[in-house]
């Protein structure tokens, strides 16, 4: 009976778009792959589908990011709503885009063969279909208004890192230089990472700490009101 409330009302489709990022030690990186289907078929896109009856919007994001790197359980944040009229060329289709970050030492050769897919450096992102190019562009808006004040960051580097390459990354979010000095100084006063014994030493005989992030001890100090800020 209740299907009868809005018999009379237009249907549209709803789908999810990923735009999954991913740190190679000097730049931001998106993973594309190419088209399989029409509207379209073999152009560049983002990773995404048709949510399915019974699913929210989350669990059709989440899904897609599974089913497309392989992992579960990773970061994921929804960047916006698009429903452009003439944004898919196919039929009237809604997209909710969400944004994840990985590592991608954690991505096998098989899933990128498996998917046709690769990694773009953001700075040279090639034309996409539809809207995706916008959807990148507000994620990497997105993405900088958060790692001012949560350590997201942390979700693109390995569990083991060293600080040239945590203020590599921070360079590649924010597109530009960090002070060395300035930046160690804010990490020492957070005091949230723990130093290891062991060094990277591929860079130099000399080689550089590596260090871990203390989810924990973060967690406990947001809890008091604690401000990341970097």
């Amino acid at each position: 009976m209740t299907a009868a409330f809005y018999q009379n009302e237009t249907k549209f489709y709803v789908a999810v778009d990923c735009i999954i990022l991913g740190f190679d030690q000097k730049e931001l990186n998106v993973l594309l792959y190419k088209r399989k289907f029409e509207p379209m078929m073999g152009q560049w896109s983002l990773m995404g589908g048709f949510i399915k009856a019974g699913e929210s919007i989350e669990e059709a994001a989440s899904r897609v990011l599974t089913d497309c790197t392989g992992i579960d359980n990773l970061f994921m944040e929804q960047v916006g709503a698009y429903g452009d009229i003439t944004r898919d060329l196919g039929e009237r289709v809604i997209s909710v885009a969400y944004y994840s970050l990985v590592n991608m030492n954690d991505f096998s050769s098989e899933t990128l063969e498996e998917y046709n897919a690769v990694w773009a450096k953001v700075s040279e992102v090639p034309q996409l279909i539809f809207d995706h190019n916008q959807m990148i562009t507000d994620t990497l808006a997105r993405l900088r208004r958060k790692a001012a004040t949560r350590p997201v960051g942390f979700n693109l580097l390995p569990e083991k890192f060293t600080l040239p390459q945590l203020q590599n990354l921070y360079e590649a979010i924010y597109q530009t230089q960090l002070d060395k000095r300035n930046f160690r100084k804010k990490l020492n006063a957070m005091d949230i990472l723990e130093k290891l014994d062991e060094k990277d030493k591929k860079g130099s005989k000399r080689g550089a700490f590596y260090y871990m992030f203390n989810k924990e001890k973060y967690d406990h100090l947001l809890e008091q009101g604690f401000y990341f800020s970097l």
